[in-house]
């Protein structure tokens, strides 16, 4: 869409009319009437896509200020805990930046700047991770169990072995 309102605004500037700009690329004359309106206010950057949907509540400065705060951490934010939460984010954006999003709407701000999903891992605190190793590397495989030398005769028809 964006290439035939460009190539009609090359036509108006050429001089062709409107209806002979209209009837070549398959259009409205009105289409093209209002073409030639953003092209006298805008220039041809006018006929170019702009931004579609509502504008963002964040400007680009805010949203890489935010970006800090989420990596400097929840409990430098004043949480007990270092998860981050959507609830919680939603909150310090309100806080710091008098703006208000819904839960839902997080997730496209939070990809927009490069966050993910993450689900922390649960683990004891009590957890030693060389005494873990060890035992993977030298217990378990005593503990598993070892196929027989030769393995008990198939049943079935078409392993004759």
């Amino acid at each position: 869409m964006e290439k035939r309102r460009l190539k009609g605004g090359k036509l108006l500037a050429r001089g062709v009319s409107k209806s002979e700009v209209a009837r070549r690329l398959g259009v409205a004359r009105q289409t093209v009437a209002g073409w030639e309106r953003r092209m006298a206010q805008d220039g041809r950057e006018g006929l170019k896509r702009g931004e579609l949907g509502r504008p963002r509540q964040l400007d680009a400065e805010q949203e890489r200020e935010l970006g800090k705060l989420l990596m400097a951490g929840a409990l430098a934010a004043g949480y007990p805990t270092e998860l981050w939460t959507l609830p919680r984010i939603g909150k310090l954006i309100a806080k710091c930046f008098g703006v208000k999003y819904s839960v839902g709407h997080l997730w496209h701000l939070l990809r927009r700047l490069g966050f993910s999903c993450q689900k922390p891992e649960k683990r004891a605190t009590q957890r030693n991770e060389t005494e873990i190793a060890h035992w993977k590397r030298h217990t378990w495989p005593a503990l598993k169990k070892k196929p027989s030398e030769r393995a008990a005769p198939s049943s079935s028809l078409t392993n004759p072995d």
